[in-house]
């Protein structure tokens, strides 16, 4: 497929394709730096995620932390198959819709969006060691000292983490949070672009996890202290709650599309979303029309909408659902929904409520045919905005992403796994990987799965330029038009009825992709690499 790209297409960008055999690409340079140290000492792809991982919870702490979650889809050349690795966090045992209507009153809809009653079992540490076990080259500990030496020396804060930075230290939600000021805002204010930053109390945090492979987390002293700090403040976690919490190995789902199957880690993700929109949409000929016309853009809204109407509906653990994934992918029915697609108007299909995102994405491919999609998450930026003192480990708040409405699959319960909008994806054709890829920011991960991918299959774009294009995003029944989306196309969709509106938040935005296509043999071609120029990050390799 890589020789029938348009190479020349393009969009407005600073950016073109790299090309190299072991690559490494997310949204930080110094992130990149750090996997790319990895490979250069013979670890995998899998290392250099790792180690490029731990340094994004540094340099983005807008974005993700030390107790993020994760999620990862990996291609290994040994065993010719995908692993699909879900490190989202479970519910504290204490958590019941009970539990917060007494504390937030009986009309409550959801636990809280910050503080400690919004924080889940962290996922992330536990998913990197479950990954090193499995598929890492190097020892655990030296995929950890990059990222110890960037929060102990500090770093330059960049221009676009600024942004999302200074925004968030205006909301009190935040800032009123135990550790946050004091950890983020260490000067009163948020950092300045070219100003250092450093954590020293993350670097402390971080030889732990290095040392102990991630016990000192969940069955430690930082578990421990977390308890205590939690008890503190009001909130349920308890050190048993982390001793008990492991990743769970999945099977990735699927969906065929233009001769090619894109593969996402399946509920309580999102990835769904992605999967049921490209099923719908494979009932039209996309390729027949204009690229950026309005019938176009019209048809991938449209199916977009379907596929969110099902899917904040249905989904959230995948013990919990009533619906399971096969029956929502059905050939049957998605061609059914298809059919409800009138391409002369805009309809309203029910979608529910829309998350808000804050995510990192990276994607890492070594010479000897190992690719891996990976992504890290808080969630709406700083998270629950909770810093545990001492470690400087920021929590994320995926626990609002529950419902206290007890007739819906994402119910909030103990253990269990809340509705996520973190999506790994990796492509694959005749069963062979083709290219691992991402897209961050909240509800418009799958929109962006979406857009890039039928820029891509349907259009010939190559990566870079299917990334650089302006992107849509159907958000509240409202479409938003990216800044360089064509006037003309805005003015077609309006005419079929579409509310569109310019947009830009600080907290997702239009997405910020990441993307590796495979050229060939890894040893010989190598792979052809894009990077979002929404982000401050690159791609990178040798």
């Amino acid at each position: 497929m890589s020789h029938a790209f348009d190479w020349s297409s393009g969009y407005a960008s600073r950016r073109s394709p790299v090309f190299a055999r072991n690559l490494v690409s997310t949204s930080h340079p110094l992130a990149v730096q750090a996997g790319l140290h990895a490979l250069r000492r013979g670890g995998s792809a899998v290392d250099a995620a790792i180690a490029a991982a731990a340094c994004m919870t540094v340099v983005e702490p807008c974005s993700n932390g030390l107790g993020s979650d994760l999620f990862c889809i990996l291609w290994d050349p040994a065993t010719q198959r995908l692993h699909g690795l879900n490190a989202s966090g479970t519910a504290p045992a204490a958590w019941t819709p009970e539990y917060f209507e007494r504390k937030y009153g009986a009309d409550a809809r959801a636990p809280a969006k910050r503080g400690w009653d919004s924080v889940t079992v962290p996922g992330a540490v536990a998913g990197w060691a479950a990954l090193h076990g499995r598929f890492g080259r190097l020892a655990f500990a030296d995929l950890m000292a990059d990222a110890i030496d960037v929060a102990e020396r500090g770093y330059a804060v960049p221009v676009i983490i600024q942004q999302k930075w200074r925004n968030a230290a205006t909301l009190p939600e935040l800032t009123s949070q135990p550790g946050f000021a004091a950890t983020f805002l260490p000067r009163g204010r948020a950092p300045e672009v070219g100003e250092r930053f450093a954590l020293p109390e993350a670097a402390r945090a971080l030889r732990l996890i290095a040392e102990t492979r991630g016990e000192a987390f969940y069955r430690g002293e930082i578990a421990a202290s977390a308890e205590a700090h939690a008890r503190a403040h009001g909130g349920a976690m308890t050190a048993a709650d982390f001793a008990a919490y492991a990743p769970e190995w999945v099977e990735p789902i699927a969906q065929d599309y233009r001769g090619h199957t894109l593969h996402e880690i399946p509920p309580n993700g999102q990835g769904i979303a992605a999967l049921i929109a490209l099923g719908i949409l494979q009932h039209f000929d996309i390729a027949g029309l204009p690229v950026d016309g309005v019938a176009s853009q019209h048809l991938q809204i449209e199916a977009m909408k379907l596929a969110f109407a099902d899917v904040y509906r249905h989904v959230g653990d995948a013990r919990a659902m009533t619906l399971t994934p096969a029956q929502m992918l059905e050939p049957a029915y998605l061609k059914s929904r298809a059919a409800r697609i009138d391409p002369k108007r805009a309809q309203d299909f029910g979608p529910g409520h829309l998350p808000q995102g804050g995510t990192i994405y990276l994607t890492a491919a070594d010479e000897r045919g190992m690719m891996v999609s990976f992504i890290q998450s808080n969630y709406m930026g700083f998270g629950s905005g909770v810093v545990l003192p001492g470690y400087g480990i920021s929590l994320q708040n995926r626990g609002h992403g529950f419902t206290l409405d007890r007739t819906r699959a994402n119910v909030v319960a103990p253990g269990k796994r809340p509705f996520h909008t973190i999506i790994p994806a990796l492509l694959t054709r005749d069963g062979q990987p083709v290219m691992s890829f991402g897209v961050m920011g909240g509800d418009m991960q799958p929109q962006g799965h979406l857009q890039t991918l039928v820029r891509m299959l349907d259009y010939r774009q190559q990566p870079q330029a299917a990334c650089d294009a302006p992107r849509w995003r159907f958000f509240g029944g409202v479409v938003n038009a990216e800044d360089g989306f064509d006037p003309a196309t805005a003015q077609g969709l309006r005419d079929l009825g579409h509310t569109v509106q310019p947009f830009a938040d600080s907290y997702q935005d239009y997405g910020a992709g990441q993307f590796i296509w495979r050229l060939g043999d890894p040893a010989v071609e190598g792979y052809a690499a894009a990077s979002d120029p929404r982000r401050d990050g690159q791609a990178a390799g040798f």
